[in-house]
């Protein structure tokens, strides 16, 4: 047992290990949470503010139209997005669907890329672009 605790890493940089793409996919998952569980009284009281009174709604439109608000609320959208599809992922997982080495690295490339997508199209319909 005392040379097994010689062999253990002192300092372990997280910046040297090379992830797979669905470890870097997991990381986003946890973050995409943390963040949209902070970012829940903004939401609330954005909607609250949309949904009352007239002069409220004039104070959601004149905070909706300044660009650091609507980039906040771009990765929101990338947050709930990305956590919705990677939640799907981790239930087909779950019930042991696409559980081999290839399937995994397919479903991660997946969520990335229509989390992605969904936030380009969701995104330029919230930027007025469309």
């Amino acid at each position: 047992m005392p040379e097994l605790a010689r062999k253990r890493p002192k300092f372990l940089n997280l910046f040297a290990i090379r992830l797979p793409l669905a470890g870097y996919a997991s990381i986003f998952h946890r973050v995409s949470g943390i963040g949209l569980f902070l970012m829940l009284p903004l939401l609330i009281w954005l909607l609250d503010r949309s949904l009352s009174t007239p002069e409220a709604y004039a104070q959601f439109q004149a905070v909706f139209d300044c660009w650091l608000v609507k980039l906040v609320l771009l990765g929101l959208l990338w947050s709930f997005l990305h956590h919705f599809c990677m939640g799907i992922r981790i239930l087909l997982l779950d019930v042991h669907v696409g559980i081999d080495k290839l399937s995994a690295h397919n479903s991660a490339i997946a969520v990335m890329a229509v989390s992605l997508l969904l936030t380009a199209i969701l995104g330029a319909k919230l930027l007025g672009i469309y």
